[in-house]
């Protein structure tokens, strides 16, 4: 009979595999969150593990469940697992909503993902402060998933990473343990299409790429796949699903330099780059608008294409477009805040008797993430210049800058009476703007600088 996965709460951190695992291994447990799994033979209800609980995790787990499989959530940060537990996180909404406990456990542990049928692997990438990639997270988790898996599980890796990661951090190491891809274990790689905060791009109607081992593996990983996605297309290998995401993010960095670039041409001649790009995007082929910003934040523009970059450049193979392009991308806060320092010295003040608001603190409207969002770099550097600066975002509460917490502020007097009012600050710049909430007091503001280029308020309006 096909095993099956019973998730039970029981009031205690243990999740305990009760039945003998394949082949007539002895029981296991381990300390888990707060959840006991017990396999048992009978209905074949499959269980999940989803391990890292990041911007695209923790989606494809909900859509996971409510595709009707068991879940269990794996993360190692328990302030994360806090932050799930009780719906504080990026997601709008309860990201808990509907999602029986019973049917969506989560767990720090990752050797919870023993008891699994399928395994998904969702670790953030990072990169470090010069752009280098920084695979140590993935590594480790592959490698912990790789030492607690068995046969006749489906693992599919969705992490942006180098060409080659589901080879040498997968299916070699399951080779050494005597579980070879296709035959004992069936591995693929997918890469993630989420698009936080965009209604239209959320992960369901998103048709997945699928790279995997063999056709065995294909098949196991549409299996899992299918019911969370608009559809799959199958390509050759995993190594050209991995090089298909390191192609998209190129593609937009790539076109958001180039809309940084227009809106700069257009100020010179002064014209609108909103009214400009919304016409060219009339043309119904060849064309993709990409609109003007503050800068690009969040976990994947800036950061996937370095990935390509850095194995291109081990082999004396650079692309020099997208090298500018991150270049360009990295740039804009820095010439946010050059910006706003001009405006400033109009005052004929010293800076240090100046205050500032930034309006937007969120990497991307219709979100509570602040990943690398441009206002951090933005305050920072407006900081440095001695400049007082406060922060304004209805979804944002706290703001981490150069290590310290920022409390934000709500400068509307008809909510808030106690703080400064619009007329108190010297310049606003408007980094962007929540959907929903009203900005109706930056009319109030004596300058504003509209990184938007949308919101056209304030006493005096001055575009990037």
């Amino acid at each position: 009979m096909t095993p099956q996965f019973l998730l039970e709460v029981p009031g205690k951190d243990r999740i305990e595999e009760t039945a003998h695992a394949r082949g007539g291994e002895a029981p296991w447990e381990t300390a888990a969150g707060g959840a006991r799994i017990t396999r048992e033979a009978g209905a074949a209800q499959t269980l999940v593990a989803v391990v890292g609980l990041g911007y695209a995790g923790l989606p494809s787990a909900i859509a996971l469940r409510r595709a009707g499989l068991r879940v269990v959530g794996i993360d190692g940060s328990s302030a994360r697992l806090g932050d799930i537990r009780s719906g504080r996180t990026e997601l709008r909404g309860d990201p808990r909503e509907g999602l029986p406990d019973e049917d969506f456990v989560l767990s720090s542990e990752i050797d919870a993902v023993h008891a699994a049928d399928a395994v998904l692997i969702c670790v953030p990438n990072t990169v470090d402060r010069h752009g280098h990639p920084n695979t140590e997270a993935l590594r480790r988790a592959c490698a912990a998933v790789v030492q607690h898996a068995r046969a006749g599980q489906t693992l599919v890796l969705t992490s942006t990473t180098f060409v080659g990661s589901t080879r040498e951090l997968l299916v070699e190491p399951l080779a050494e343990r005597g579980l070879h891809a296709g035959e004992d274990v069936f591995v693929a790689y997918s890469p993630e299409r989420v698009d936080p905060g965009v209604d239209d791009h959320e992960q369901q109607p998103a048709r997945r790429v699928v790279g995997a081992v063999t056709e065995r593996c294909f098949a196991r990983a549409a299996e899992l796949l299918r019911p969370i996605c608009g559809g799959l297309h199958r390509v050759s290998s995993p190594a050209a699903a991995e090089m298909v995401k390191l192609y998209e993010s190129g593609f937009r960095a790539v076109n958001i330099a180039l809309a940084f670039e227009m809106a700069d041409a257009c100020r010179t001649q002064a014209l609108d780059p909103i009214e400009v790009t919304d016409a060219a995007a009339t043309k119904p082929f060849g064309f993709m608008a990409h609109y003007p910003s503050a800068g690009v934040g969040g976990h994947g523009v800036g950061l996937d294409s370095h990935y390509l970059l850095h194995a291109l450049r081990e082999r004396g193979r650079p692309a020099a477009l997208t090298e500018q392009a991150l270049r360009t991308v990295a740039a804009r806060p820095g010439r946010v805040a050059m910006r706003a320092h001009e405006l400033l010295l109009r005052s004929g003040r010293q800076l240090r008797d100046l205050r500032v608001i930034v309006v937007g603190a969120a990497y991307k409207p219709g979100i509570a993430d602040s990943t690398r969002a441009p206002a951090v770099e933005i305050i920072s550097r407006l900081l440095a210049e001695g400049v007082h600066v406060d922060f304004h975002d209805p979804l944002v509460p706290v703001l981490r800058v150069d290590g310290e917490e920022i409390e934000g502020v709500d400068p509307d007097p008809r909510r808030d009476a106690s703080g400064f009012g619009p007329e108190d600050y010297e310049l606003a710049i408007v980094v962007g703007i929540q959907p929903g909430y009203d900005y109706g007091w930056l009319r109030r503001c004596p300058q504003v600088l509209d990184c938007t280029y949308r919101e056209r308020t304030g006493h005096r309006h001055f575009l990037l």
